[in-house]
């Protein structure tokens, strides 16, 4: 039998609307109550975790960390006075030598005979005197003639005197306590007066150099301690004993001198140095130094929890180091800093808080 087919497609159209009919009607039902548990449930899935450890502040000295240079307190070239050939040099180099120890020595040449021989006019000078307030005295001298040999005495005094320091001053001497460190003149050489013999270094107390900036100036005074550790692993302590009045107009810095007791002189100069000026206490807490971060706005600082589990930050100081971490100030009292996956959420985020050190 052959069937119709507008009939067929509207057979087709009927069965169609049944199906959805009792698609529609006849679904599970549903209630409002578990649809929001199963939105909450899928959000607390996504939240991103982070770990946090509690951290409390504490009083904490304040410490800056610079880097200098040892020096000597003071060096100078010892020169010649007078002119000559060098005759001597006991002084070895590198040794400690005494205040007023001989260093180098010239020949006398004709020093000791001009020495001589203002003696020997000083001598004729007494006698003469001598013999005219005698003669003054019986009325066969007058007293202007005492007078221009008393004048005449005094004349052959300051001749002895002068004789004597040129005489001396072939002898080279250490102005101060020191290191012999370097011998210029050597035997035969002739030193006219101004040529230095050699380099003597004084030692005690040994100086460190460092720069303050403009915001440390005010933090630093003198007499504060000092902790230095040099490169040759000798850690050290002194106090600041200057700081420069005027910055260094290129560096916009206040060069700063550290004394240290050197007293046997077993610290060198020239030798790099780490120092920790101390500079009072703050109070302050202890936190690992890779938990630092940066905001949007290009500020240091770490990020941390708030009490109802969203993310902080603050911008934080540094102002001390040590082999458990770092010591800043900016963070609350008492708080939960975050120590993983704070560079992965930013602030106002909520988060899931997991303590660190519990089983995850």
């Amino acid at each position: 039998m052959k069937i119709n087919k507008s009939y067929f497609i509207a057979g087709l159209l009927m069965l169609a609307i049944i199906l959805w009919f009792l698609l529609h009607y006849f679904k599970p039902e549903t209630f409002e109550g578990d649809d929001a548990a199963n939105k909450a449930a899928a959000s607390e899935q996504t939240l991103p975790s982070v770990v946090y450890r509690n951290a409390r502040a504490s009083l904490h000295e304040r410490a800056f960390a610079l880097y200098g240079r040892t020096e000597a307190s003071r060096e100078v070239n010892v020169k010649a006075q007078t002119a000559g050939i060098v005759v001597s040099a006991p002084a070895t180099e590198g040794e400690a030598v005494k205040r007023g120890a001989l260093l180098c020595r010239q020949d006398v040449d004709a020093r000791q005979s001009v020495l001589d021989q203002a003696n020997a006019n000083l001598r004729s000078v007494n006698v003469d005197l001598a013999a005219a307030r005698t003669l003054a005295d019986k009325g066969y001298q007058s007293a202007t003639r005492v007078t221009a040999i008393e004048a005449q005495l005094d004349g052959a005094k300051a001749a002895v005197t002068q004789a004597q320091i040129e005489l001396d001053n072939v002898n080279i001497r250490a102005p101060f306590a020191g290191i012999w460190e370097r011998r210029l003149a050597e035997l035969g050489d002739y030193l006219a007066p101004g040529q230095a013999c050699g380099l003597l270094v004084d030692l005690s107390p040994l100086i460190v150099r460092v720069d303050l900036t403009e915001g440390q100036l005010g933090l630093i005074k003198a007499g504060q301690d000092a902790r230095i550790k040099l490169a040759t692993g000798q850690d050290v302590m002194g106090k600041v004993r200057l700081i420069e009045s005027k910055a260094d107009p290129l560096t916009r810095t206040f060069s700063t001198e550290i004394a240290v007791d050197n007293a046997d002189m077993s610290l060198k100069a020239g030798v790099t140095a780490d120092v920790k000026l101390i500079s009072g206490k703050v109070s302050a807490q202890q936190i690992p130094s890779q938990i630092l971060t940066l905001n949007d706005q290009g500020l240091v600082g770490v990020r941390y929890l708030n009490k109802d589990d969203t993310v902080a930050f603050t911008a934080v100081e540094t102002v001390d180091e040590d082999a458990g971490g770092i010591w800043v100030t900016g963070l609350p009292d008492k708080t939960r800093i975050i120590v993983k996956g704070q560079d992965y959420v930013s602030a106002g985020t909520l988060v899931e808080p997991i303590l660190e050190g519990a089983s995850q």
